[in-house]
């Protein structure tokens, strides 16, 4: 899979209408996210100072996520970011011609002409037509008389959801090639928006709705980002029902403006923040310290490090990224062999899923109907047994490499303990603020965030405030673009799939054909499974998860234990051949070919499918944290 690479987005265009577009949009993501943290943080001064609030900062925080995550999106479409299977939409004509089956004359007039062009054509139809059935949301809230903190209207505040489909839009065409397909393609859009949108009539027969879903699907193999085959699939089944899609983006605001979502661009800020610092070098020289005296002393470091970074930044691989090429250089000068030292950083680039402040666990939170710091108590456990898992496995591994190891340095130890104090305290402040009650989730996050530019930017200056900030926000806009956008729209189709019964179909099922508690376990394992190899972890919580609590609950599987079964499978997919995101991340980042990425991963995939079939069928250690 592609996702948000840590690349440049500042190249500037010629000084034009389109330089200034991207400015203006890179000044919103920039604005909003930058509110973000200031609103919360400036509300929770003044209730410490006068008792007083800031009328309507909690609301406005909530609509600035709105603003950070779809204008995000819209500078990820501008950049071709969206998240997608990484599968290039030339490579299978290239493989039949290269089966003969299929002359080099037709086979170039696809990779060039046709192929480059299929998913900009898809992408920017239902963008627009998202961007259309955003606008119908709108019309119907006009006369809405809430009012944010007294004054802004709920249609003004959700007026970016109509903006941002729209330009979106607009990307997708431009990024479609030359100027002749770039014409076509918007002839191709309106056509095709017409006839998916504007055209009155009778619902779908169900056998068009049927291919038209299955062509979304397969979208995939030319690089249609999963947003689009998620918005497209809700699309054409709301259509095929003769329902307004509509429900679409109603959906994706009354998720993205609930209680608890603003505090996943706070977090994954801070956690961008500190990966784009000098944190890492500082946290490895000090677990280098701690623990480089024992053999697989570094794999151990290693292994914390990411443990530390992937529960701020998220399930999204950017710990593999940021710290890739760090690790390797240090595995591999400790001993480990090459294959080892890749299968470990691929293996670790979300070893710490289950850890505060996962965003992973919070969305899962707020589907669920979980509280969120009950699960993040109900993940400890399980998470310090992946942790260990892989710990153990790296020293005895490390012990028959006879890797090297270095004599214990108790100044040393003292020395990088000290200068890893700012980073320590982290999520020892996090955690005080939101169990100990002095603080909301969003409070928490923006305390996090506030922390971190302060200590990176003016303590350690390792950034510059001016320089590198507003690059850090854009960057943190775009990658939290890709997600919302996945999340906005499949909280649309999982409206449709329980509009249609679709859970209580499958209870049905399973309370047919299933019989055991032990049975439902089982095929739970293996359908997520399944699920983590050819979904991100986004994509299921949103779409998959709705129709399992139910049968969950005929079983009497607990919340909390369903959840820590639901993400350790979702962060196993993650690695599992052929298309786990991570896989495709490490090899990216660490230039390996593929099949050398797969190969590494295996042991590591064994080690942690045992961790994850002891904590299923061992509830209590989950539940015992309770």
């Amino acid at each position: 899979m592609n996702t948000v690479v840590l690349g440049d987005l500042s190249a500037r265009p010629p000084l034009g209408a389109g330089f200034i577009l991207e400015r203006l949009e890179a000044l919103v993501c920039a604005g909003a996210l930058l509110g973000m943290v200031l609103l919360p943080i400036g509300d929770l001064l003044l209730r410490a100072m006068t008792h007083a609030n800031i009328p309507g900062a909690v609301e406005y925080t909530q609509h600035l996520s709105l603003w950070v995550g779809f204008f995000g999106a819209v500078v990820a479409a501008r950049h071709g970011r969206h998240l997608s299977l990484t599968a290039p939409p030339t490579a299978v004509p290239r493989a039949i011609q290269r089966q003969g089956w299929l002359s080099a004359t037709l086979s170039q007039a696809i990779t060039q002409t046709i192929a480059p062009a299929i998913a900009p054509t898809l992408s920017a139809t239902i963008s627009l037509c998202l961007a259309v059935a955003s606008w119908h949301f709108l019309a119907t809230e006009l006369d809405s008389p809430l009012r944010i903190g007294g004054w802004l209207s709920i249609p003004a505040a959700a007026s970016v959801l109509p903006i941002a489909f729209a330009l979106m839009s607009m990307h997708f065409i431009a990024r479609a090639g030359s100027r002749t397909v770039q014409v076509s393609t918007l002839c191709a859009v309106l056509v095709l928006a017409v006839a998916f949108h504007f055209v009155d009539g009778p619902s779908l027969p169900v056998h068009v709705v049927a291919t038209l879903a299955g062509l979304l699907a397969l979208g995939a193999v030319v690089g249609l980002p999963i947003f689009v085959m998620l918005g497209g699939i809700a699309l054409v089944l709301f259509y095929g029902d003769g329902v307004p899609a509509a429900a679409i983006p109603v959906e994706a605001y009354r998720l993205v403006v609930s209680p608890t979502i603003p505090a996943i661009p706070l977090f994954t800020l801070a956690g961008f923040v500190l990966a784009s610092g000098k944190a890492a070098s500082r946290l490895v020289r000090l677990f280098n310290a701690l623990f480089g005296w024992l053999p697989g002393g570094t794999v151990i470091a290693a292994t914390l490090v990411c443990a530390f970074f992937s529960a701020f930044t998220g399930a999204s691989g950017v710990t593999i990224l940021a710290l890739g090429g760090l690790l390797l250089p240090a595995l591999r000068a400790a001993g480990n062999d090459e294959s080892f030292s890749v299968g470990l950083i691929t293996s670790t680039g979300s070893i710490g899923l289950l850890f505060p402040p996962s965003l992973a666990v919070i969305l899962y939170g707020v589907v669920a109907q979980v509280p969120i710091p009950d699960l993040f108590r109900a993940g400890v456990l399980p998470g310090v047994l992946m942790v260990a898992a892989i710990c153990t496995y790296g020293v005895l591994r490390s012990r028959r490499n006879a890797s090297a190891t270095v004599p214990f340095d108790a100044r040393e130890a003292m020395g990088a303990l000290w200068e890893s104090r700012f980073e320590l305290l982290l999520p020892v402040a996090v955690l005080t603020a939101l169990f100990g009650g002095f603080a909301t989730l969003i409070e928490a996050a923006a305390m996090s965030a506030c922390y971190v530019i302060v200590i990176e930017f003016g303590v350690r200056r390792d950034l510059s405030l001016w320089e590198d900030l507003p690059r850090l926000l854009l960057r943190c806009a775009t990658l939290l673009g890709g997600l919302f956008a996945i999340i906005g729209v499949a909280m649309g189709l999982t409206s449709y799939l329980v509009d249609a019964m679709v859970p209580m179909k499958l209870v049905a099922w399973v309370a047919a054909h299933v019989e055991s508690r032990v049975a439902f376990l089982l095929m739970l394992n293996a359908l997520l499974l399944v699920v983590g190899c050819l979904m991100d972890i986004f994509s299921a919580i949103f779409v998959v998860l709705p129709l399992i609590i139910p049968a969950s609950q005929l079983f009497q599987v607990d919340p909390l234990h369903l959840g820590m079964i639901f993400l350790i499978n979702l962060e196993i997919g993650y690695l599992t051949p052929p298309v786990g995101m991570n896989l495709f991340l490490a090899s990216y980042r660490l230039e390996k070919p593929i099949i050398e990425v797969y190969r590494s991963v295996l042991p590591f995939l064994a080690v942690l499918f045992a961790v994850l079939l002891l904590i299923t069928f061992v509830p209590s250690l989950v539940l015992g944290a309770q």
